[in-house]
């Protein structure tokens, strides 16, 4: 895996460098508006809404973030099966629209190092970091493990330094805890590479604790550390109840999300509540979803899951 040079000395000037203004993010209701409707189900028009706070604020990243993120929805639903008893998208090759994603998550990073060079704050360094992390989830859908290296420790260093300038930035916290849980459930043999590599390590429990204040203060980052922690406490510690109790406030406050429906039904049948699991797939069934490829492929996997509890 390819690591960014240099990191461990930028991270030790960033300590002795006298910190910015601190402040936590405040999003715009046009902004909050369109996360609303990306996780409510609808990130087309998410995007739409993204699109247009890229026109009022053109030297902003919130809106290419916003679109990135309703982006990378679609692509993970169209992506999502079924392997070793887990709900999630596994792997994916590269497509043509990969391009156009990147490259928003690209034209934030770069708007966001434009206002540092202006003034240095947490906020637009937690910019950078969600621009890289958006960038590593589709590296991680394709496999393609240096590109994740890279993104994953470039995310982690825009975390350091939001926290350094505001050591209560929220989202830098989240961001940071996203990193912790996963280096530290590397295999043995990625252990042992990425310390050869000199990428820094993580852990877990940290990472759980981390996420948990995204969770409960984040702006940008609540739903995603929600979703992401039940599904790594699912996927990688087995402890089904725990992601369950995680999981479910994503279905209540967003229940024509199939995503969330699906991963709920797929944490109920791992607890062998059959009925309680059949009750979110024919939910996930009866939703109407605008992106013909995720639709055809919630339909499936909802009818395939239904036909396994009976």
């Amino acid at each position: 895996m390819r690591l960014v040079a240099g990191i461990s000395v930028c991270i030790l000037t960033l300590l002795f460098a006298a910190p910015a203004r601190a402040g936590g993010i405040t999003l715009s209701p046009e902004a909050a508006h369109s996360l609303d409707q990306i996780y409510g189900g609808d990130p087309d028009v998410a995007i739409i809404t993204a699109r247009g706070i890229e026109e009022a604020q053109p030297s902003s990243p919130v809106g290419y973030l916003l679109e990135a993120e309703g982006e990378w929805w679609k692509t993970y639903c169209a992506a999502c099966e079924m392997k070793w008893g887990m709900l999630d998208a596994w792997k994916g090759g590269k497509k043509p629209e990969d391009d156009a994603y990147l490259a928003l998550a690209d034209k934030a990073i770069d708007l966001a190092r434009a206002q540092i060079e202006k003034a240095d704050t947490a906020e637009m360094h937690v910019y950078i970091e969600i621009g890289w992390a958006l960038k590593a989830r589709l590296y991680s859908l394709r496999d393609e493990r240096r590109n994740i290296a890279h993104a994953g420790v470039a995310a982690r260093a825009e975390c350091l330094r939001a926290l350094h300038i505001d050591p209560e930035m929220a989202d830098a916290t989240a961001g940071l805890g996203l990193y912790n849980y996963y280096v530290d459930t590397l295999s043995g043999i990625a252990k042992i590479l990425r310390f050869f590599m000199g990428i820094p390590g993580g852990n877990k429990e940290e990472g759980i604790r981390q996420m948990k204040i995204g969770i409960d203060h984040a702006a940008f980052l609540a739903v995603d550390s929600r979703f992401y922690l039940a599904k790594n406490l699912r996927t990688y510690d087995q402890q089904y109840e725990q992601a369950l109790e995680v999981a479910e406030p994503l279905a209540e406050r967003y229940p024509r999300n199939p995503v969330f429906l699906l991963l709920l039904g797929n944490l109920n049948t791992e607890l062998g509540r059959t009925a309680k699991a059949s009750e979110y797939f024919r939910a996930a069934q009866k939703i109407s979803i605008s992106d013909s490829i995720c639709a055809t492929r919630v339909r499936n996997l909802a009818n395939a899951l239904l036909a396994s509890t009976k």
